[in-house]
């Protein structure tokens, strides 16, 4: 690929078995693997070229980057909650992945998230956040088999039950993972949408449950709905979109108008 990509022509197998050193053979096989995952192109004279497919990984690369880069700049703002850790993730399959996280010393002795770490997003608050965004009939499709092993005795384990907390989530526009990621740790969460309005990435404030109280509650969600927005705008979503009423109306034509 980093061959084709520098060449200033087009390569034939011949040329790709010189440069590399592989016999012919063994390039031809590799060609027509990546031919048939669009990495390549094969023109009409049996060159190669970059195919389509490396464009989308360069858009979501972009993409994330983009938005890794717009979190990094405005975290340091977000000083209203101490003792809380902050994180952004994206979604791939059934897991998130963390891009970045800012680890307070008091979350960080129960729970270090990690760039590049992996959870459930059943579990997470910026899973079930990026979950609400599809229909009933799209979550049981990422879990087959049932929701995957509990992390704690808190991690929800029906998927009904997932289904239920994703209702609610379209409902008041944020997610809440309470207890089942890490006992002790309450996570709050929200999409971070992009120009056409859909989930590229997640927010998530995460402290301590002891330092979580009925009247803190209401300015901790203000709090990642506020860093979630600022993101949007930044990304360029429309936000002037009712945000559980885009969600609403999106999951009932999914599902059929159900």
């Amino acid at each position: 690929m980093d061959l084709v990509a520098r060449s200033k022509g087009f390569l034939s197998l011949s040329d790709l078995s010189r440069e590399l050193k592989i016999a012919r053979s063994s390039v031809h096989t590799l060609c027509h693997t990546l031919v048939q995952l669009e990495l390549l192109l094969r023109r009409n004279d049996q060159t190669y070229q970059l195919g389509p497919h490396v464009m989308r990984w360069s858009n979501a690369f972009t993409q994330q980057s983009d938005v890794a880069a717009e979190f990094a700049s405005i975290w340091d703002q977000e000083t209203e909650l101490p003792g809380a850790t902050i994180t952004l993730s994206v979604l791939e399959g059934a897991e998130v992945v963390y891009l970045a996280a800012r680890n307070s010393v008091v979350s960080h002795s129960l729970i270090e998230f990690r760039a590049g770490m992996r959870l459930p997003a059943a579990f997470t608050a910026t899973g079930k956040a990026f979950l609400s965004h599809i229909s009933d009939f799209e979550v049981r499709r990422l879990f087959p088999d049932g929701l995957p092993a509990g992390l704690t005795p808190k991690s929800v384990q029906k998927i009904e039950t997932l289904l239920d907390e994703l209702r609610e989530i379209r409902k008041t526009g944020y997610s809440c993972d309470h207890e089942q990621v890490a006992e002790g740790i309450v996570c709050f969460g929200a999409s971070v949408l992009d120009s056409r309005n859909r989930p590229i990435a997640g927010v998530a404030v995460s402290l301590p449950a002891e330092l979580l109280t009925q009247a803190e509650r209401p300015r901790i969600i203000a709090n990642v709905q506020r860093i979630a927005t600022r993101l949007s705008h930044r990304m360029g979503a429309d936000l002037s979109i009712d945000r559980s009423t885009a969600h609403r109306r999106k999951i009932e034509t999914a599902s059929g108008g159900v």
